[in-house]
């Protein structure tokens, strides 16, 4: 069980990792060891979320899932494999630890005092007047 927060852990049968050939620099190690990890986590199957988590987790994925309902993570940052799962496990659990917090509370609406309304008014009239004696000067004699 892979603990992500106090009422959601997951199977480690949910997750499917793949691994393959990283790109860039790297020397020898890039083209003889499979460092780059691919996870993969299905939403609708996985039975260790609520309807709701599997909801907004799905619209925090983005572009990062499929039309099948499938998360992919792809971690390519370190040279090493197990520092790959390691990253790629974290950012998953990270995006279920924020569609799992409780969204916030609706905002109150609120009238603006009558202090502030003369502040402003206060200020663009100050504004207005700045901008006014940027004008051509008028010849009064």
């Amino acid at each position: 069980m892979i603990r992500v927060t106090d009422r959601i852990a997951l199977h480690e049968w949910e997750i499917v990792e793949e691994f393959a050939r990283a790109s860039g620099p790297g020397g020898q190690n890039v083209q003889k060891v499979e460092t780059a990890v691919r996870l993969r986590f299905d939403i609708r199957n996985s039975p260790s979320l609520a309807d709701d988590v599997k909801a907004r987790l799905a619209r925090l994925a983005g572009r990062r899932l499929t039309k099948d309902g499938v998360i992919l993570i792809e971690a390519r940052r370190h040279r090493t494999q197990e520092r790959n799962r390691a990253d790629a496990l974290d950012r998953l659990i990270d995006l279920i630890r924020i569609a799992a917090a409780p969204p916030p509370p609706p905002r109150k609406k609120t009238r603006p005092t009558l202090g502030s309304k003369l502040r402003r008014l206060d200020g663009k009239k100050q504004r207005g007047d700045v901008k006014a004696l940027r004008g051509k000067p008028t010849h009064e004699s």
